[in-house]
């Protein structure tokens, strides 16, 4: 079942171009650009939810952020083999 946001394609679309400006302006390597993501999820984790969720919210992020890259490879393998 599709998961519906509160947050518009467009505005996650423009956010996520900001930050990969940003990375890309720095010339960050992947395991940098990694690295930073993660400590900003840290970041956003213990400063902007209760502390009696930080809990829970990090061990949903592991297994969502799995999904989702499951999901892209999907897509992707779909795309391959339509061009074949």
């Amino acid at each position: 079942m599709p998961q519906i946001s509160r947050y518009s394609d467009e505005q996650v679309e423009q956010l996520l171009a900001e930050l990969l400006n940003v990375l890309e302006k720095h010339k960050a390597p992947t395991d940098l650009s990694l690295m930073v993501l993660g400590n900003m999820v840290t970041n956003l984790i213990n400063t902007s939810i209760a502390p009696a969720q930080r809990q829970a919210i990090a061990n949903s992020f592991c297994p969502r952020l799995t999904v989702l890259y499951q999901r892209r490879q999907s897509a992707l393998r779909e795309t391959d083999n339509r061009l074949w």
